[in-house]
């Protein structure tokens, strides 16, 4: 298994010699305002370029949207991308969203399981920011509100569980509890709203997850470049948490 940290939650995830493109971020740095319910809405993003060129990103075998935020997918991604490619989603509305951008082979995953490639997909659910302030917030937007994480397991493979965009909640918990994972990669820059709310997780919840899966190499990814970020990966290394790690843009971890 390798996982490549691109930029933000991209990331190409090599799996039983498959290689996946998960939530494909591509426009260039300082393309996109910040979010009005955001904090820190007057710093454009992303902050920084893509360590690599889009072609070398999109050079995969299959892609994996968590949820369709404009921070995890934009039209330079539908643009790159070739449209016949396996492309797999958490809902039948974000899999009619991504067939009318002409892409031909949307696939749901399932809780259950969805196969590829003797692979096992296994949706896992997230609580996006506490669902009571959070959920209206995204409405009132015109935001989808719901992301999923995705469990992989394969017969030589160690088992990864990639989180997605979650605050530390009862869900993960579910998570690793039923799918013991080796590696958990986290959204990890405590994006926060303006109602003060985290939409993903802080150095608390990185705590809590460093804690609760003890035997689990954790993987810190969405950091350093949204504009309603309030975590560094300094902050998370400042933590000194034995098994977390904090992979930079472009580096490559191998297990």
């Amino acid at each position: 298994m390798k996982i490549h940290q691109i930029r933000n939650a991209t990331i190409i995830v090599t799996y039983n010699n498959k290689r996946f493109l998960i939530d494909p971020w591509l426009m260039p740095k300082d393309y996109m305002a910040g979010f009005d319910v955001g904090l820190n809405s007057d710093v454009r993003q992303p902050r920084c370029e893509l360590p690599i060129s889009v072609d070398k990103i999109v050079d995969v075998d299959a892609v994996i949207l968590t949820h369709y935020h404009p921070d995890h997918w934009d039209e330079f991604a539908a643009c790159a991308i070739n449209k016949n490619i396996p492309f797999f989603v958490q809902s039948e509305i974000d899999k009619s969203i991504i067939e009318n951008l002409g892409f031909r082979d949307v696939r749901v995953i399932s809780e259950n399981g969805t196969d590829f490639e003797g692979i096992k997909l296994y949706k896992t659910n997230c609580e996006h920011g506490k669902r009571e302030t959070v959920k209206p917030l995204c409405k009132k937007a015109g935001l989808p509100y719901d992301a999923m994480g995705i469990v992989f397991r394969a017969q030589n493979e160690k088992t990864l569980y990639v989180a997605g965009d979650t605050i530390w909640c009862k869900e993960v918990k579910e998570a690793v509890d039923k799918f013991s994972p080796d590696i958990i990669v986290t959204n990890s820059c405590g994006a926060t709203v303006i109602n003060g709310e985290r939409l993903i997780m802080d150095k608390n919840d990185m705590k809590e997850i460093s804690s609760y899966s003890k035997n689990s190499t954790i993987i810190a990814s969405h950091m350093d470049t949204v504009s309603h970020l309030t975590v560094t990966r300094d902050d998370i290394k400042s933590l000194k948490l034995e098994n977390v790690l904090v992979p930079d843009d472009n580096e490559i971890l191998i297990f």
